[in-house]
């Protein structure tokens, strides 16, 4: 059964068949060719697939990103990074980067952080002399920050899915996250010196320093909302989504005073259109691992891989080079909704740790956001940058690597990913 339903998803795939639509078929295709189950059971397990309290988080986190990236908190966010970067060799390249890292705690999203970050800073960094594919380079590799660190859309849907804790999720992403972050500036900074691109010489005076910071307040304050409500127990991951919400308006009304009704119900079709296009997948994949279950697929695959090796370290190689492999032609959710079920008790079988695995994996399909050639970022930079998407592929080689290094650090030293959760007592 497990070789009919993949064979099936990835032939629809293949024909260019919608990804939600292609799983449903194959499930079809699948049901009707293996026998012995009731297609009533197919739409009983698609309903159970979303029926979920936490599920409401997603579109929730998606329509405070799209609120907070409209009310005006980009070109605050922007200024802040000018002034604390503008020293550095590649100042704007390294902004850039700074400036995904904070809008991750906004939005919780890499395609929102390229959409955001890439409209206003690519033409910018275009105007400023960087190469173009440069520069969309730069914002798609640290668009990737956006899922890693909290809040995280991804994170939602991992722990909807395996039941893991989206708490120790949020803080197990930190030190990941800020690697990444810091780890990007390394080629973005080399590259810029080596090829001579400008370098701000602006001289910041103390008054205008305080000005950027306190601009940029709330849009510091949105994570430190977010994260202290979930770690003080004042709410749940879904309900500091609603707080999200509420103080995204507040600030967009009271604060920065471009919040309207018809920008609000703007930001929530695009929401809701976002929301329908994830939470379909999520619910077409619940059936898909229920079958893989009945299919026992994930203990033949256990069975098989562990009699080839039961070292671990190999084990999560392999695993590794195979969701980065699967990151460059599949959509992240769904690589996360079909194999997370899969891979998640064979890792754990092993003595991985379910937040240091859930953190692996998410790592890895956010890489593939950015990798050539199907990299969702990539295509959303290039047509930013009005270049083909061919030039884009080369030059965002060498912050794929970094980003992959990171991904082998945090799988080899587990403490970067469970420190923070076993400090603040969530594991």
């Amino acid at each position: 059964m497990g070789v009919y339903l993949f064979a099936f998803l990835f032939f629809f795939m293949a024909l260019g068949v919608p990804i939600a639509f292609a799983m449903a078929m194959g499930l079809a295709a699948t049901i009707h060719v293996w026998g012995g189950i009731s297609f009533s059971m197919l739409f009983q397990q698609i309903f159970q697939g979303i029926n979920s309290f936490t599920f409401i988080a997603v579109p929730m986190f998606i329509l405070a990103g799209e609120l907070m990236s409209r009310v005006g908190i980009i070109d605050d966010i922007l200024l802040l990074c000018r002034v604390v970067m503008g020293w550095v060799p590649g100042s704007l390249a390294n902004a850039n980067i700074v400036a995904s890292m904070f809008f991750a705690g906004v939005s919780g999203s890499a395609v929102a952080d390229t959409s955001a970050i890439g409209g206003a800073l690519i033409p910018a960094m275009v105007k400023e002399g960087y190469d173009d594919d440069f520069s969309v380079a730069v914002t798609a590799s640290s668009s990737v920050i956006g899922p890693i660190i909290p809040p995280s859309i991804g994170m939602v849907l991992y722990g909807a899915t395996l039941g893991t804790s989206i708490s120790a999720m949020f803080m197990g992403g930190l030190i990941p996250g800020i690697l990444l972050g810091l780890g990007l500036m390394i080629p973005a900074t080399y590259l810029s010196i080596k090829r001579k691109y400008p370098r701000n010489t602006e001289k910041y005076t103390p008054k205008q320093i305080t000005h950027a910071f306190v601009r940029a307040i709330p849009a510091l304050l949105m994570p430190v909302i977010i994260l202290g409500g979930i770690l003080g127990g004042v709410c749940s991951p879904t309900e500091a989504a609603s707080v999200a919400i509420l103080y995204s308006i507040i600030v967009g009304v009271f604060y920065y005073r471009s919040l309207n009704l018809k920008i609000l119900v703007d930001c929530m079709v695009k929401a809701m259109i976002q929301s329908g296009a994830v939470l379909l997948i999520a619910a077409v994949a619940c059936p898909v691992g229920w079958l893989v279950a009945m299919g026992k697929v994930p203990v033949i695959l256990a069975a098989f891989i562990t009699s080839v090796t039961t070292n671990k370290f190999i084990v999560l190689l392999l695993i590794n080079i195979f969701l980065l492999i699967l990151g460059c032609g599949i959509d992240a959710n769904v690589s996360l909704l079909i194999f997370a079920p899969i891979l998640a008790p064979l890792a754990v079988s092993l003595g991985v740790h379910p937040i240091h695995f859930a953190i692996i994996f998410i790592l890895n399909i956010t890489i593939g956001l950015a990798t050539p050639p199907y990299g969702v970022c990539l295509f959303i930079g290039s047509s930013i940058a009005k270049i083909p998407l061919s030039r884009t592929m080369k030059a965002v080689i060498p912050f794929c690597l970094v980003e992959i290094a990171v991904l082998l650090l945090t799988t080899y030293v587990p403490a970067i990913a469970l420190a923070v959760p076993r400090m603040l007592g969530l594991i």
